[in-house]
């Protein structure tokens, strides 16, 4: 699973437990203590740390790997390690070190490591029982504050997100992770003014690091400022030219201005300047991304193949699951669902033989209700649709995990779509996430049926100018909302 909808470097600073505060391994200081037996490995784990909160993950990977070879029992450093991975694979071989390692750390960086196992469980609610006990215990601690702030953001609770930002800002006004997420939390929301002044304080902090204009160039992407976000990723690019979240982010600028050439070179670069699987993976995705948004599916097939193989070759089991996934949401768009289906299955048959958490797995299973129930849609059989409804809304109620829940309203929506039920369509994708366009879509083709003409075209305006990073569930619907809505895609 993944947090549909959100960036990438979102992603991973929403995830990225395990980064507390090293001033000071006293109890008194009222920060989270670090635990190592080597000052050297401290130097190390301070030099990546600084680095990963700036969102260059790839260059804080060496410093880590310093600090575990010098203490092979630094459990948080283990924990850092994994939340810096630029594979699946990478980040729970690491954080598996750091689980088997917890118990020789301290209380603080044991809640770190805790909560970001049941994070990677997708167990949300054991994740907010740690995150709770770690503010609790270092109140005045900012960056633990910046972690349960990650966990409000990815359950879309923004403002108390917002919150626990805010007050790690007021803990730590120099500590620039915080107004950087701060600046997304308030674009989630749709409060743009807000977002640009955190993102531009976020400069004025580092303004020799990349992240800040990068940042501050996505706000502008999604607000539709196409040229000025242009600019604002050239000033990150100048400043490191390996940063290459940049890079998708112009090749989003450039395939909502209708230059796919433009933004398929924006690609090719990243594989060009690609350090990992990870970068090469992800230059591929935007290709998949593109090619879809084009209309290009057979293209759009070929390139997630071509990641499935990277990641066959790593024996990256997650990726690979995630691979088939993203191609049957591919196939089911385009109709074929025997296709789909064997995709679907595969994707849970490979979990299922994986050394994954009995966690994962169980997910897995769930969501393949999930998976079954949209191929049943599409092949008009409602009733068995609405039976593996039934079987997910179960799973999602049982595990409490609001994400779940979520998709549990969008599929009763879809459902009561395709069953010409637009009011119940309505009340159940309101529940639903509003950080998937294409909710927003379904949601414009339901007020459409119900001949709420004015509401349709608002809800497909939102979808058509959505403007995320590369991301399937917008290339689905991107241009099929903009005719709806009356207007060019962006």
């Amino acid at each position: 699973m993944t947090l549909t909808g959100l960036p990438l470097r979102v992603v991973a600073m929403a995830i990225a437990l395990g980064l507390p505060s090293i001033a000071t391994a006293s109890p008194d200081s009222g920060k989270i203590p670090v635990t190592t037996s080597s000052d050297a490995a401290k130097k190390a784990f301070l030099e990546g740390r600084d680095l990963a909160e700036k969102l260059q993950a790839q260059d804080s990977i060496k410093h880590f790997d310093q600090a575990i070879s010098l203490d092979p029992n630094f459990a948080l450093a283990e924990l850092s390690r994994a939340n810096a991975a630029p594979s699946p694979k990478d980040f729970f071989d690491h954080l598996r070190k750091a689980v088997a390692l917890s118990a020789k750390a301290s209380d603080g960086e044991r809640l770190l490591i805790l909560a970001a196992e049941a994070g990677g469980n997708g167990d949300a609610n054991k994740q907010k029982d740690y995150l709770d006990q770690l503010v609790a215990a270092y109140p005045s601690d900012e960056r633990a504050h910046f972690n349960i702030g990650g966990y409000y953001f990815g359950q879309q609770d923004f403002a108390a997100a917002i919150d626990h930002y805010k007050k790690a800002t007021e803990l730590a006004p120099a500590y620039s992770p915080a107004y950087n997420i701060l600046g997304y939390a308030y674009r989630q929301k749709g409060d743009y003014a807000n977002a640009e002044q955190a993102f531009k304080k976020y400069i004025e902090l580092i303004p020799k690091d990349p992240n800040p204009y990068d940042s501050y160039a996505e706000l502008l992407l999604t607000m539709g400022r196409f040229q000025e976000s242009l600019v604002q990723y050239a000033k990150a690019l100048a400043i490191d030219a390996n940063f290459l979240a940049s890079h998708l982010g112009r090749a989003a600028d450039f395939m909502y201005m209708g230059k796919a050439a433009e933004a398929a070179s924006e690609l090719d670069m990243i594989t060009k300047k690609a350090r990992s699987d990870g970068d090469r993976r992800t230059a591929l995705f935007g290709k998949t991304v593109l090619a879809v948004d084009g209309g290009k599916w057979d293209e759009a097939l070929a390139a997630m193949d071509q990641q499935y193989a990277i990641a066959e070759r790593a024996k990256d089991v997650a990726a690979m699951a995630g691979d088939l996934q993203g191609k049957g949401q591919i196939l089911l768009e385009m109709g074929k669902y025997d296709d789909a289906k064997t995709a679907f299955d595969q994707s849970l048959k490979i979990t299922e033989a994986s050394s994954l958490s009995d966690s994962i797995k169980k997910n897995a299973r769930l969501f393949a209700h999930f998976n079954s129930a949209r191929i049943a849609i599409g092949r008009n059989d409602l009733a068995a649709a609405q039976t593996e409804l039934q079987s997910f809304r179960a799973g999602a109620d049982a595990s409490r995990n609001p994400g779940f829940v979520r998709q549990a309203h969008e599929l009763a929506g879809i459902i009561a779509l395709h069953d010409k039920k637009p009011d119940a369509a309505i009340a159940e994708l309101e529940q639903a996430s509003n950080q998937n366009p294409y909710n927003l879509y379904r949601l414009c083709l339901a007020y459409q049926a119900k001949g709420d003409s004015a509401k349709a075209g608002q809800s497909c305006g939102k979808a058509a100018k959505f403007n995320p990073l590369p991301l399937l569930n917008s290339a689905f619907i991107r241009v099929k909302a903009a005719k709806l809505a009356g207007g060019p895609p962006s």
